[in-house]
């Protein structure tokens, strides 16, 4: 049998903290945190310590979360439908806010009858119940202490950061689409806010960043073997979609210079100031 150096720990460490071309330059031991704890200490992302008010206002899904509260707050409660959903006249109310609007019903291809109409209204809300803002309890909707005490204080960031976790964390992206119900995209998500930091600055499309990505976790392009003729078109369609049309657009992470309704994955994709002023990435 052959023995292990001594020092063979001290091997493996170094190895760990080695940088690595896939990861734009970050070691292993980086890329743990950067997927597993990520936005916590020793993760590369994490929360600025301040984030304003008026940063804040430019996030979409973060506004229509709040709109939701307080409607919850005006109304003590809100009776969801016999299918536990929000019933018509809320999602009307979140929905003529216009904070974050869908072509479809904008162009009259279809109206807004029910929940699962708007995706981002339905995101907001299911995701307000998993960052522990808003409780379900025999069919009706009320404020946790946590929501009331934020708002009493008016303490919006960390609202926002208890409903950001909760997107990144805990609501499965892939509830919005109809691809697999496998983590492309939602893995790494902090990679990705990554790869825009230091890409972001002039025009890329999504296709760039998706093939970045793929090189950093190349295993979930098995995923998508089933039609090995299109593997790697349906990895970036799911990848684009998943990042950017639903996450760093809702939001306000992103500008997307979209000539088509239905999106091509082929948008140019520039990054905001937001993207800075929410997160210190460190390299």
């Amino acid at each position: 049998m052959v023995k292990a150096p001594d020092d063979i720990e001290e091997i493996i460490s170094s190895m760990n903290n080695l940088p690595v071309n896939d990861f734009l330059g970050y070691s292993p031991n980086d890329m743990k945190y950067l997927l597993y704890d990520a936005l916590e200490k020793n993760s590369p992302v994490q929360f600025l310590d301040k984030i304003d008010d008026g940063t804040l206002d430019k996030m979409p899904l973060f506004r229509i979360v709040e709109a939701y509260i307080k409607i919850i707050q005006r109304e003590k409660h809100i009776k969801l439908t016999p299918l536990g959903a929000l019933p018509r006249k809320v999602i009307t109310e979140l929905y003529d806010l216009r904070f974050l609007l869908d072509d479809f019903i904008e162009i009259g291809l279809y109206k807004l009858w029910k929940e699962e109409d708007c995706i981002s209204i339905r995101s907001a809300r299911l995701t307000a119940e998993l960052a522990g803002l808003v409780r379900k309890t025999n069919g009706k909707l009320t404020l946790t202490k946590v929501a009331i005490n934020l708002l009493e204080t008016n303490n919006r960031q960390q609202m926002f950061q208890k409903f950001f976790k909760a997107f990144v964390n805990k609501f499965p992206w892939s509830y919005n689409d109809g691809y697999p119900e496998v983590p492309v995209g939602q893995f790494g998500w902090a990679f990705s806010v990554i790869l825009l930091s230091k890409f972001g600055n002039e025009p890329q499309t999504s296709r760039f960043y998706a093939d970045l990505y793929g090189k950093a976790f190349p295993n979930l392009y098995t995923f998508f073997q089933d039609d090995s003729s299109n593997e790697d078109r349906q990895f970036n369609r799911c990848y684009s979609i998943r990042t950017f049309n639903r996450f760093m657009l809702w939001f306000g992470f992103i500008t997307m210079e979209k000539k088509e309704i239905i999106s091509t994955g082929n948008e140019p994709i520039q990054s905001t100031h937001i993207l800075s002023i929410v997160f210190k990435i460190t390299s």
